[in-house]
């Protein structure tokens, strides 16, 4: 059976993002040696230093919300899938969510896929209580 990369996609998503939610420490399977993740600027490369860096973000709760999840082959002959995925989250005591976005490049290993590599974003603009005028930057250390 042809793997659909929009299925993949999917249940890769609903797995990570509950997971990153309920226990960060939890992601560590889904992560190589080589893997890496980038944000603001600074790379993270192995299972120890990326799970470290998600356990250890300024909040306590976090809850993520996709919107959008769009995936592609990004090399169909050994079958590595590409991920975007865009939507809101919620930190804290925040009622206000946060825009974000996130990437991943998942590549296939023993009837599953591992995270190559994923890059977030430098920071989320929001506005507090719906007002514009006062947007303030918080930075999301992932």
């Amino acid at each position: 059976m042809a793997v659909n990369p929009e299925e993949v996609a999917k249940a890769f998503v609903n797995f990570y993002y509950s997971t990153f939610d309920s226990s960060r420490p939890g992601l560590a399977p889904l992560y190589r040696d080589n893997s890496s993740l980038t944000f603001e600027g600074q790379q993270h490369v192995g299972v120890q230093a990326i799970v470290g860096k998600l356990s250890n973000l300024p909040f306590q709760q976090v809850q993520h919300r996709p919107s959008t999840i769009d995936a592609q082959f990004s090399d169909p002959s050994v079958g590595t899938i590409l991920v975007a995925v865009t939507g809101q989250l919620l930190v804290d005591q925040e009622v206000n969510p946060l825009n974000f976005t996130q990437v991943f490049t998942l590549v296939p290993s023993a009837g599953s896929y591992f995270v190559f590599n994923g890059a977030l974003p430098r920071g989320v603009w929001v506005g507090k209580g719906g007002d514009l005028s006062g947007l303030t930057r918080h930075i999301l250390t992932f």
